[in-house]
């Protein structure tokens, strides 16, 4: 028996079936390249669903963690610490944002972000009916409040009744989310680029003016950049590219490449109209391992260049898949996304998930969104020559498939 096959045994056995996993055990990782126990090498183009941002072992990550298990890996929040003095200043910064709290995880950025919306509403009338306005087709985490503002019947209906008070929109639709609001409006949250969903970025004129209505009305634009952040855009964070600002943003992923932590971070305005101590907390959400991680992130995208990098190679990713789509036009439909955030989307006759599947067997590591997507954001110090690579694999695939 494989190394492989006695690791998927063994976790099937033990290990609550609440995934479909690709039939392969991950070893370790190198650059954009991860490869299996049984030491089959394989071109990355997922990372983790967008979290490796600078690959595997990029110079400097492994070593500012390693530096910091050497200090104190974790104090509770009842104390500071350099990290997240440091991590504060780097995603405020960041953001344009004036404060931020630190978590786990997306969801439970997402969490901490509806709680926000909902303090802040309960502080300016003493009501606690007030509701949030979602997006169709969106996707914001399993947790029974990310849950209840991901707009997809499929995650939703066996977990129901979920936290009530949401309203549901179309996005890209100014009508739809118009003939939602209403005085008990207390948030619109939403992706900048819906990931999930199937790469569907944010038409300009639509959230400019979602930002319009939700300054009229003194409602919070909740904008979730969990995915699309971090430079994955061509930009920081993908309102940039919009000239927008949220109220509240939500990060997670690659904001430290690999360790689990997220954040929601909020503008002055909601910063002293909202949450107070014993309001919100966590018991390991910021600690300083996983801040350092953070500080990490930003210091090495700096350095390097990250976004600039993104900014010149994505071109070529986008032109590969154009090509791709001409190439073989009875089997994909289109094009979406922008920088190392991109999909594309396949006719109903040519299942996706074969297409990772197969992949997988030549050596791609790929994965699907909804509306039979091919979904594509890789490390994002991938190269023309890897984006050449995976487009070859692709093709071949295709090829099989008839």
């Amino acid at each position: 028996m494989s190394k492989n096959q006695e690791i998927i045994d063994k976790t099937e056995k033990y290990a609550l079936h609440v995934y479909n996993r690709f039939p392969i055990a991950v070893d370790h990782g190198e650059g954009v390249r991860v490869w299996d126990a049984d030491g089959k090498e394989y071109l990355d183009f997922m990372a983790g669903i967008a979290v490796y941002a600078l690959g595997y072992h990029f110079p400097g990550y492994d070593e500012a963690l390693i530096d910091q298990t050497k200090k104190i890996l974790h104090t509770s929040n009842l104390y500071y610490h350099q990290p997240l003095a440091d991590a504060a200043e780097n995603v405020c910064k960041a953001t344009g944002m004036d404060k931020v709290f630190f978590t786990n995880s997306g969801a439970e950025a997402i969490e901490g972000a509806l709680k926000t919306a909902r303090k802040y509403a309960y502080l300016k009338d003493g009501k606690n009916d007030h509701e949030i306005i979602a997006m169709k087709d969106s996707f914001h985490g399993r947790s029974v409040g990310a849950l209840s503002v991901t707009g997809n019947a499929h995650y939703q209906d066996p977990f129901k009744p979920l936290m009530g008070g949401v309203r549901f929109a179309e996005y890209n639709h100014i009508d739809s989310v118009k003939e939602q609001v209403n005085d008990r409006t207390c948030a619109i949250i939403m992706e900048t680029i819906q990931g999930e969903g199937g790469i569907f970025p944010a038409d300009p004129a639509f959230i400019k003016e979602v930002r319009k209505i939700c300054d009229e009305k003194d409602i919070l634009l909740i904008l979730d950049e969990i995915q699309c952040g971090m430079g994955r855009s061509g930009s920081l964070f993908a309102y940039d590219l919009y000239g927008v600002k949220p109220d509240v943003v939500t990060m997670a992923k690659a904001l430290g490449c690999g360790v689990p932590v997220g954040a929601f971070a909020v503008n002055e305005k909601v910063a002293k109209n909202s949450l107070v101590p014993g309001d919100h907390g966590t018991t390991y959400g910021g600690n300083p391992f996983v801040l350092a991680a953070v500080n990490a992130v930003f210091d090495l995208f700096e350095k390097n260049d990250i976004v600039g990098h993104v900014q010149k190679t994505a071109p070529y990713l986008t032109k590969s898949l154009e090509d791709f789509k001409a190439r073989h036009p009875e089997a994909v439909k289109a094009r979406r996304g922008v920088g190392f955030i991109q999909g594309l989307a396949f006719d109903e006759s040519v299942p996706v998930g074969q297409i990772c599947t197969k992949a997988l067997d030549k050596g791609l590591l790929i994965i699907s969104a909804s509306h039979n997507t091919l979904r594509f954001v890789p490390p994002l110090i991938i190269t023309e020559k890897e984006i050449d690579e995976a487009m070859g694999i692709l093709d071949e695939v295709l090829e099989e498939l008839g």
